[in-house]
């Protein structure tokens, strides 16, 4: 009689460590990460919060293990748009898109980010996400700076507070938008970049 095949266990399964992060991510997304409890998290996955203890260190870890990935998709995204042979009405646009349609692939993700990640206490891994963040700010502003120095757009206007101003208008997506109904991604995206090329592009 043949020898039994070795047990494998299936890797196309998700790890409990996953299970617990896509757990916390929509229980974040419905209560708030600060309205959540580890308690909340363990009886979600069906485990004892000692279970959860043992993958992290405590709720703001599990926060920055989910929106970790879609800020530095977003950062090396940016970096690229202003390194790309274009023109810089293109790059605006390229970059308006790139930034709403990375709510796609992560929509749990990045909602928790633009809504949770200024609210929260010190930590760590959430001050290196919030420096990601800074740091994708001051290339928008760079990207309107340099639009400016090339004269594409319109001068007189602070780089900074542009940048603010679309990444706020970005941003506030997060309030409403919900994947499946009203306007399409592809229509958000064009009308974002269709209102910010008619205030920033130089005639």
């Amino acid at each position: 009689m043949g020898s039994r095949m070795p047990y494998r266990k299936n890797e196309s399964a998700p790890s409990r460590r996953d299970e617990i992060l896509r757990c916390a991510a929509e229980i974040f997304e419905a209560k708030g990460v600060g309205q959540t409890s580890i308690e909340d998290i363990a009886q979600a996955v069906g485990v004892k919060r000692e279970a959860i203890y043992y993958y992290f260190k405590g709720r703001n870890e599990i926060l920055a293990e989910i929106v970790l990935p879609q800020s530095t998709a977003l950062l090396l995204s940016i970096q690229q748009i202003l390194d790309a042979p274009m023109g810089f009405p293109e790059k605006l646009k390229t970059a308006i898109l790139s930034h709403v349609q990375s709510l796609a692939p992560g929509y749990l993700e990045l909602t928790l980010t633009m809504r949770e990640l200024s609210n929260l206490s010190e930590d760590e891994k959430l001050e290196e996400l919030r420096g990601m963040w800074k740091n994708y700010t001051d290339l928008w502003s760079e990207l309107v700076r340099q639009g400016q120095e090339s004269g594409s757009f319109k001068p007189g206007l602070s780089p900074k507070m542009v940048a603010f101003g679309l990444l706020g208008m970005l941003n506030w997506m997060s309030r409403w938008y919900q994947p499946g109904k009203g306007a399409s991604l592809e229509e958000i995206a064009e009308t974002y970049a269709t209102l910010a090329m008619q205030g920033l592009v130089e005639d």
